[in-house]
């Protein structure tokens, strides 16, 4: 399925006109519907309000009640999937200040228990040092003093011992000379220190041996309500069950072939010795 990033934003608004005027021509009220599919009528309200956003799970059970055809029925839940999607650009964020989306990860990770980061190309800012932190913001104009900090302010969720951390590293993303060798020695003896806290797990996928795929992105899964998938020009939100399965399957796969716990702390120890050097 092909995103217009516009097309997104209006999805929202046409989903929830769709399900009104579909209720309305059923001849159902709000409580009514309501009591069919075993949802309060405030929710309900809130899905025809645009106030929340439904799952296709919701908007199957309301079509069903409603009696919609089954033609109708799957040009809605396309509907549904596309509203379910979210399109955030990197000129956006920076306009809006970069601190903003480091707000938007915080209140991620206050309502999530089990996170799941495949780490393609860097460090993630959890697992980052200060100067890793700057240096991953060094190239956009302006004063990131208040990003800065609000990312390493957020590296406190770590020590929660009520959520469940798993970072996979590939090997690039933990060599890649983002900063003079010293200070990436610091980075990766970090990485060691970080993996032995009692709710994280980290591995690193080696550049050994035979892997048959091919990860093409970075991506993290928020429980099992919400993947964020980034690229070069800003990151896609996916909250479709459908969605959320595909990269829980392929982060599964990455894990079977990443070393945890002391094996990998050894290829990050001696990576960290040859920047040294």
């Amino acid at each position: 399925m092909t995103f217009e990033p516009g097309e997104l934003d209006r999805s929202k608004a046409d989903l929830a006109e769709t399900l009104r005027t579909l209720r309305k021509r059923a001849g159902r009220t709000q409580v009514r519907l309501a009591q069919r599919v075993n949802m309060s009528q405030t929710k309900i309200s809130n899905i025809e309000g645009e106030k929340i956003t439904p799952s296709l799970v919701d908007v199957e059970l309301i079509l069903r009640a409603l009696d919609a055809p089954s033609s109708l029925a799957a040009r809605v839940a396309s509907l549904a999937r596309t509203a379910n999607t979210e399109w955030q650009d990197v000129w956006s964020q920076r306009r809006t200040g970069l601190e903003k989306k480091q707000n938007e990860l915080a209140g991620f990770e206050r309502s999530s228990t089990v996170f799941r980061y495949f780490l393609l190309s860097m460090v993630t800012g959890l697992l980052a040092t200060p100067e890793y932190v700057r240096a991953s913001l060094a190239h956009i104009p302006g004063d990131h003093s208040k990003a800065i900090a609000k990312k390493l302010e957020r590296q406190a969720v770590l020590h929660d011992t009520a959520k469940r951390f798993t970072f996979i590293l590939t090997e690039q993303a933990t060599r890649w000379p983002y900063l003079q060798g010293s200070a990436m020695a610091i980075q990766l003896d970090h990485l060691a220190s970080v993996s032995r806290l009692p709710n994280v797990r980290l591995g690193v996928i080696p550049l050994s041996g035979h892997m048959p795929l091919a990860p093409l992105n970075t991506f993290t899964v928020y429980d099992t309500r919400v993947a964020t998938v980034e690229t070069s020009t800003g990151a896609m939100v996916f909250r479709d069950h459908r969605d959320i399965s595909a990269y829980l399957n392929d982060f599964a796969v990455y894990e079977g072939y990443a070393s945890f716990g002391e094996e990998a702390r050894d290829l990050l120890s001696s990576w960290s010795t040859q920047y040294r050097s």
